[in-house]
């Protein structure tokens, strides 16, 4: 651990960590609300609106992953229910990460390091798209830095409290994400294979208690696993070269090759020790990082070569790694007058991808469903009926159904349903095509909201058998496109 520094450099650096976070919290609260939530988004918010019995069985059913993060998305909606406050609750882990990252820089290497690694992170593009979300990519990051700071801390302090902090923000960080298990390899490794520091008190040996706490804690989701295998995850797609570059390029920053390789060269500069004394001391921190950065997507690629499972923002918990790795790179530049404007002319970069992502989004086709929603209903009659061709695509209409001032009810929706109220059912239920069939005479309009159903042949089998089925009876259509999303309507 650094030493103590002077009080008053002390104050100096919490004030820049303050202004740090100032700026971070600026940039993610800008235009919050801009965009439409996507169907992810949609989902996030049905999850989290539900009641207890069904909050679990959806939870067992299907949609263990980010369960920590609807828990906490449930009392959070009670307050607000607009698209800024809601995404608002991954805004706030977001810019907790950056105090957050700055003390396990400062852990590890020192303070300097640390105020460089929360800069870089505070004006990151790919951590500010994810920190504008839904979902659970922003809390994940936070609880992965904490996890590691805890790692650290045990290692050179194993006391009960840090033990028991470890564990808990290492579960906690799998309950927010399962990809969050990788962090726990990589440490492992890190403490198994890698010589540890002098400083270090406790030996690998003496982890095996915590090992065995922590997998205690973890168990639900490592049965749910065992149990539901890759399944929901079926539809990535194997990656490719492109999807490797795309990949590198939002970690940097996603401002295109100058970034990119500026990041590579600072983060291989950071990556070795300035001086073989003390090597060990100096080694394992950037050795650590390094296994924390490349491991996990490593394996998972080698695991995609029988399962695709690689999917670029499931990775974002490694983004940390390479940021520290990056601002050890810019600290071993001795002279203030080439690592100051070097370190501006980055941030500036950084900024640049960030603008970009507030026009345009880059790591996701966001799927229309503000737009599609609130054609529906501007053009809907009391008595029309809707069928969604994705069980779960009802969820972002109906919470864009529940902002509208119009109809409370709208269109009487046909599959998916049990009820007047969303059940876990309706996130999972299979079409069932005479109950469908007998139901739609009833209607003299029927709408068909299909998302994401091109194949190379065409739609693929659901969304072509719905349609089929409804044109039967209803052979008038009108067929808008929005982004991601095709409504017809059959009357």
């Amino acid at each position: 651990m650094p030493a103590n520094l002077p009080t008053q450099r002390r104050s100096g650096v919490v004030a820049l960590v303050l202004v740090i976070t100032a700026c971070a919290a600026a940039l993610r609260f800008h235009l919050l609300g801009a965009k439409t939530f996507w169907f992810d988004e949609g989902v996030s918010v049905a999850i989290a609106r539900l009641d207890a019995y069904n909050f679990f069985r959806i939870l067992w059913r299907r949609e263990a992953n980010m369960s920590l993060y609807y828990a906490l998305l449930h009392p959070w909606l009670r307050m607000d229910d607009s698209e800024a406050f809601i995404r608002g609750l991954s805004v706030l882990f977001a810019v907790a990460s950056i105090p957050a990252i700055y003390a396990l820089g400062r852990r590890l290497f020192d303070s300097q390091t640390g105020l460089i690694a929360a800069a870089l992170l505070s004006v990151n593009a790919f951590h500010i798209c994810y920190s504008q979300e839904a979902r659970s990519y922003s809390l994940m990051v936070l609880l992965c830095i904490l996890s590691s700071m805890y790692l650290v801390k045990t290692s050179d302090t194993p006391s009960q409290r840090n033990r028991v902090a470890y564990i808990t923000f290492s579960s906690l960080a799998v309950y927010a994400h399962f990809y969050s298990l990788l962090l726990l390899v990589a440490q492992w490794l890190s403490l198994r294979y890698v010589k540890l520091p002098s400083s270090a008190k406790e030996s690998p040996a003496s982890w095996k208690k915590s090992w065995k706490v922590l997998a205690i804690c973890i168990s639900p989701i490592l049965l749910f696993i065992a149990t539901t295998g890759a399944g929901p995850l079926r539809w990535i797609q194997r990656p490719g070269v492109k999807d490797l570059w795309n990949f590198a390029l939002l970690l940097s920053g996603h401002d295109g090759a100058i970034l990119l390789l500026s990041c590579a060269a600072l983060a291989t500069l950071g990556a070795y020790p300035a001086s073989r004394k003390n090597l060990a001391d100096a080694a394992w921190p950037r050795q650590f990082l390094l296994v924390w950065l490349l491991v996990p997507p490593l394996l998972v690629l080698i695991l995609s070569i029988f399962r695709p499972l690689f999917l670029p923002r499931y990775f974002i918990f490694c983004l940390p790694a390479l940021l520290l790795l990056v601002a050890v790179g810019f600290a071993r530049l001795r002279s203030p007058w080439v690592r100051a404007p070097l370190l501006v002319l980055y941030l500036a970069l950084s900024l640049r991808g960030t603008s970009v992502y507030y026009s345009h989004d880059f790591d996701n086709a966001r799927d229309d469903w503000r737009s599609a929603t609130n054609y529906v209903l501007q053009n809907a009659h009391p008595s029309d009926a809707v069928l969604f061709h994705v069980p779960m695509g009802r969820m972002p209409y109906e919470y864009y159904l529940s902002l509208s001032k119009k109809d409370a009810s709208g269109p009487i929706v046909l599959y998916p349903y049990h009820g007047p109220r969303i059940t876990f059912l309706d996130f999972v239920e299979k079409p069932d095509y005479p109950r469908i069939s007998g139901a739609l005479p009833q209607y003299r309009r029927v709408w068909v909201v299909i998302s994401h159903a091109e194949t190379p042949s065409g739609l693929d089998h659901v969304a072509a058998a719905l349609t089929s089925l409804v044109d039967t009876s209803h052979p008038s259509v009108r067929h808008v496109s929005f982004n991601g999303i095709d409504v017809f309507l059959y009357q």
